[in-house]
């Protein structure tokens, strides 16, 4: 009977220890199965991390941010120790203690199943770490298997700060944070060193859910989690318990429920600036790269000028919007029902897609219109008890554009342009004496755009960029992508082709009509004053924007050439030789030509306008340094007190220096008595080029001082006709309004005169020589190159024909007398009186 007995329990044991070893055999081989062809755990110890790229200012100021994954990496021995503490008690409390997979957790989750309890996973951090890492996230006994295996495998690879650290900065936390440290930015504006218990347990809280855990729309539960997180922090031994008494009674604070300021209120609004290095860099580096990679750029932005070039280009467009005396409605509506509660009406306004980076101006919803005025809500301003109103006086410039397109009448009270719900921006208008608030007045982004440039001639740094009204109602950056034609802008290259082949300042060139025949056409092309000037000096047709004595110089040099000159600076990559090309009918950009312009400012220098002097990889390494300048003995350490180091500039020469002088000489009589006369006056020597296209599509100005280039054009988006538009009139008093402001902090002074020349006295109504002594306002000093004599009174007219009864000299637009001058055989010679210009002009396409 015993032996019977044993005989079972002999069987049974048999049986059980054979089972086992099946089962044993059965799961090796399974593990073995799926550990063949596993992706490699070893590339963990080498993790680099898609991180924040920053872009900062000259002086260190952060300007903006970029990154797909908003991630900031933070090495294990700079994240605190409570922070890791929070994570291990929500996440994986054993972490110290197991090998990789917990098995104590998965018994008691597969328990708690087996009662009918919800199916949770079991995963320790270090399974995680593999999941987000090397595995899919899709719920399959496979996937478990696999993550098992190579938990095991990373924790014989690296110590477990090692993998904490991998999991605290790969993690997501919701409201696109990326890692601990990211997160506590976005949640409460703090650093890992600042937070407290609870705020710690509320990042540690948003794993289990965080696309569902917000701080506000999910208050209550993130609440309870966060509780929990506490608890088990006290549990473990990570806070005592009169920490967690007092922490678990203080509520949930947030920057999302208003609690504390957004970490990006710090930060200017995104601009076109920091956009177009965004673009740029993306270009360079590589759009993977520049969103992922931790870049550190340091941008050329001078913040103060750039604010300015912002205000004085609004200034332009705003103006001439008004002019038109048009008003649009934004299009932009709140409900009806929100109007009369104020709580209502600020949240749904907040949440209107609509301009906040103008400065003064602010967003408003119109509550009410009354038989005169009109009550306006505004984003910012507290009520009063009599409210906010746009009077009816502010109304009276325009008239209201309809749906269908036609104008209503012109308005005579707010109603005549404003109705109730309609989102509007308002501006305050003060007293120039006090400064003190007279009322606010309705404004509008204007219909035409613009953009506005301005660079150091002799680095290429761009300190400031504006391409357009506001960036937040457009980010078409209009400096830089916009290709418009620019007229009598690009005259300055065809007269430095001129001076390049042999030409002077004093040359005289026939003002005449001038027939072409282009494609079985005719092209007359016309001065902008519809007249004709006869034999003019080369220095009067840059001066006055001569159109017929451009196209004679263009074709007497040869397109070719002129064409060759644009390509070398920059202008064009390949510019088509067509005649009609010289008064600047091919298209280009803003950004082209303000680099080009540089050039004849710096003396004939290439210069490349950048964005960014410097960029750095996470590591720290310079990646990329503009100024390619050598130091020749920076490094002397026998360099005397006082004396400056060496800087050696291996630049390539695009011009002669002497003519690059010639035409900044001939370019300041542009400012001095030309085009640009009216509108630039600066206290430091400044040229310049007015441009307006054909029917006034396009008005440009690009002028200098002997550090700064700046330049501006303005035009409508769909090119159409500016009536009343010129460069000198839109343009010239945006560079005005700038450069009065950048004078004050970069200075100025006389243009560089190169070696190798000599002065001689012009008249510059007839060419001819005059005189050391002579003095006038007729009176020119022209700068000649040593060793050629100039010719005096040879006439070029580009193989066209000259016109009869024309004037041989004239004293210039807008001057009516005739005067007498002598020449340089002393005697006198009567200068006849002209029919006057008109109205100021830039010449232009024709």
């Amino acid at each position: 009977m015993i032996r019977f007995i044993l005989g079972i329990f002999g069987a049974v044991f048999t049986g059980i220890t054979l089972a086992v070893f099946m089962g044993a055999l059965a799961i090796g081989g399974i593990f073995w199965m799926y550990s063949r062809d596993l992706p490699s755990h070893e590339q963990l110890a080498t993790y680099t991390p898609a991180t924040i790229s920053r872009v900062y200012s000259g002086e260190g100021q952060m300007m903006d941010e970029f990154a797909r994954e908003r991630r900031l990496f933070t090495p294990a021995a700079e994240i605190p120790d409570l922070v890791k503490h929070a994570f291990i008690s929500a996440e994986d409390k054993n972490f110290y203690t197991h090998a990789g997979f917990d098995p104590r957790g998965i018994a008691a989750a597969a328990l708690e199943a087996a009662r009918g309890g919800k199916l949770r996973g079991a995963s320790t951090i270090p399974q995680q770490v593999v999941k987000n890492f090397l595995l899919s996230s899709e719920r399959s006994a496979e996937r478990k298997i696999k993550e098992l295996i190579l938990s095991v495998r990373l924790e014989s690879t690296l110590s477990k700060e090692d993998i904490l650290a991998l999991y605290l900065n790969e993690i997501f936390l919701g409201q696109n944070s990326y890692g601990v440290t990211a997160a506590a930015q976005t949640y409460f504006n703090k650093t890992l060193d600042d937070l407290q218990p609870h705020e710690a347990a509320t990042l540690a809280a948003m794993p289990q859910a965080p696309g569902k855990y917000h701080p506000v729309r999910a208050k209550d539960v993130v609440f309870q989690r966060r509780n929990y997180v506490l608890r088990e922090m006290f549990q473990n031994g990570y806070i005592d318990k009169a920490t967690y008494e007092a922490e678990i009674e203080l509520p949930l604070r947030s920057v999302q429920n208003g609690d504390f300021p957004a970490f990006r209120d710090a930060l200017p609004p995104r601009d076109y600036f920091s956009d177009e290095i965004r673009r740029q860099l993306s270009r360079d580096f590589g759009e993977e790269e520049f969103f992922t990679g931790g870049l550190t750029v340091r941008a050329t932005v001078d913040p103060d000028l750039q604010e300015v070039a912002a205000q004085s280009l609004r200034i332009g467009l705003e103006q001439y919007d008004r002019g038109r005396g048009v008003y649009r409605p934004s299009g932009v509506t709140l409900p009806q029902d929100v109007l009369g509660d104020e709580a209502a009406w600020r949240a749904a306004l907040g949440d209107t897609k609509f301009p906040r980076d103008i400065l003064g101006w602010h967003p408003a919803v119109v509550l009410e219109v009354g038989g005169n005025d009109a009550r306006v809500g505004i984003e910012g301003v507290d009520e009063d008890d009599d409210g906010h109103w746009i009077p009816a006086k502010d109304v009276t410039w325009a008239r209201r554009r309809n749906e269908d397109g036609s104008l209503g009448r012109r308005a005579q009270v707010a109603g005549d342009l404003l109705k109730v719900g309609e989102v509007v921006h308002v501006r305050q208008m003060t007293s120039d004496e006090d400064g003190s608030f007279i009322r606010w007045t309705l404004r509008q982004v204007p219909e035409v755009q613009g953009g506005f440039m301005a660079m150091d001639v002799n680095t290429g740094r761009v300190l400031a960029m504006q391409g357009g009204f506001s960036y937040q109602h457009s980010v078409f950056n209009r400096a830089t992508q916009a290709t418009r034609q620019p007229g009598s802008s690009f005259k300055p290259f065809v007269y430095a082709a001129a001076l390049d082949s042999g030409f002077s300042p004093a040359t005289i060139v026939i003002d005449a009509p001038i027939e072409v025949m282009a494609g079985g056409k005719i092209w007359r092309p016309k001065n902008y004053s519809n007249k004709f000037y006869g034999p003019t000096p080369l220095r009067t047709g840059i001066e006055q924007s001569r159109n017929l004595m451009t196209v004679r110089l263009a074709q007497e040099i040869g397109m070719d050439t002129v064409a060759g000159y644009a390509e070398r600076f920059g202008v064009y990559d390949r510019m088509n030789p067509f005649l009609a090309n010289s008064l600047g009918a091919e298209e280009t950009t803003l950004f082209r030509m303000v680099a080009a312009y540089a050039m004849f400012a710096n003396g004939g220098e290439r210069v490349e306008p950048t964005l960014v002097d410097r960029v750095q990889d996470r590591w720290g390494e310079t990646v990329y340094r503009h100024d390619r300048r050598d130091c020749a003995d920076c490094d002397d350490p026998m360099l005397g007190a006082g004396e400056a180091p060496t800087i050696v500039s291996n630049r390539e020469r695009v011009m002669d220096a002497i003519t690059a002088y010639q035409l900044t000489s001939m370019m300041r009589g542009v400012v001095e008595r030309g085009t640009a006369r009216r509108a630039v006056n600066l206290p430091v020597p400044t040229a310049g080029k007015t441009g307006t296209t054909n029917d006034e599509r396009d008005a440009w100005f690009i002028g200098f001082t002997s550090n700064i280039v700046a330049g501006c054009y303005i035009g409508y988006d769909r090119p159409r006709t500016m009536p009343g538009a010129s460069g000198g009139g839109m343009c010239g008093p945006v560079f005005q309004r700038f450069m009065t402001e950048a004078v004050k902090e970069y200075g100025g002074g006389e243009f560089k005169v190169p070696p190798g020349g000599h002065f001689i006295k012009i008249d510059r109504f007839s060419g001819a020589r005059l005189p050391d002594n002579a003095s006038g306002d007729h009176v020119v000093a022209e700068y000649f190159r040593d060793g050629e004599e100039p010719l005096f009174g040879v006439m070029f007219d580009g193989g066209f024909a000259m016109g009869v009864n024309l004037p041989m000299f004239n004293r210039g637009e807008g001057d009516d007398g005739a005067s007498e001058v002598t020449t340089s055989t002393g005697k006198s010679v009567v200068v006849p009186g002209k029919a006057d210009f008109g109205s100021l002009s830039s010449g232009g396409l024709y």
